[in-house]
């Protein structure tokens, strides 16, 4: 038997659960700050039943309500839309000892990383790569970019300059740094160094 889909309700359904969601944001940012739905009622000019109805998805608020209640909460617009389910994601499972192998040629200064997950969407690009570093006669290359870079050590000990301070890292050490002052690695101390360098940026 075929089984036929109405694409009416299936559309209303996806309304609903946006209503829902948006609902669900709202209430959440409004008890997080503590304020009850009179308290906020007043400060956005929206009604408090109408605050209610939306809380509950019961409406489809326009965009000059959210607008409103965004304002008055003193969050982005975009902070209501936070539980929406998007109908498109992605995924990235790497089993252990696979992954996309490169090879990064700075100048004379060469290291080889295997890329495990990488991520672009509209508003992030996120990059995790596990990297395996050897002492060499040249110069580590420096590095200034956007975001924050993590790394966590796996094997070895280096030197790693950031900014002004000279780091020690170790096996089992993790390091999180903003990305905007000059990073980089001064001294391979091990035959092998090998890391996890995780890093995220919003997308300009």
């Amino acid at each position: 038997m075929d089984i036929v889909i109405d694409r009416a309700d299936t559309e209303k359904a996806a309304v609903d659960g946006n209503d829902q969601a948006i609902g669900s944001a709202l209430r959440n940012l409004r008890e997080t700050q503590s304020i009850s739905a009179r308290q906020l009622a007043d400060k956005s000019g929206i009604s408090a039943a109408m605050i209610s109805r939306i809380e509950s998805g019961q409406v489809s608020p326009s965009i000059s309500t959210m607008t409103s209640l965004s304002s008055a909460l003193d969050v982005p617009f975009v902070s209501l839309f936070r539980d929406m389910v998007s109908e498109r994601t992605d995924f990235t499972h790497v089993k252990n000892g696979n992954g996309m192998k490169s090879t990064r040629l700075v100048g004379d200064h060469i290291h080889h990383y295997v890329n495990v997950a990488s991520h672009s969407r509209r508003d992030l690009n996120f990059e995790a790569h596990l990297v395996t570093m050897t002492p060499q006669d040249c110069e580590s290359p420096r590095y200034v970019g956007h975001g924050v870079v993590f790394m966590h050590v796996i094997k070895g000990s280096a030197k790693y300059r950031y900014g002004k301070q000279e780091l020690l890292l170790e096996a089992g050490d993790n390091l999180s740094i903003d990305a905007e002052l000059i990073h980089g690695f001064t001294d391979i101390l091990t035959p092998e160094f090998v890391f996890l360098s995780v890093q995220a940026e919003a997308r300009r």
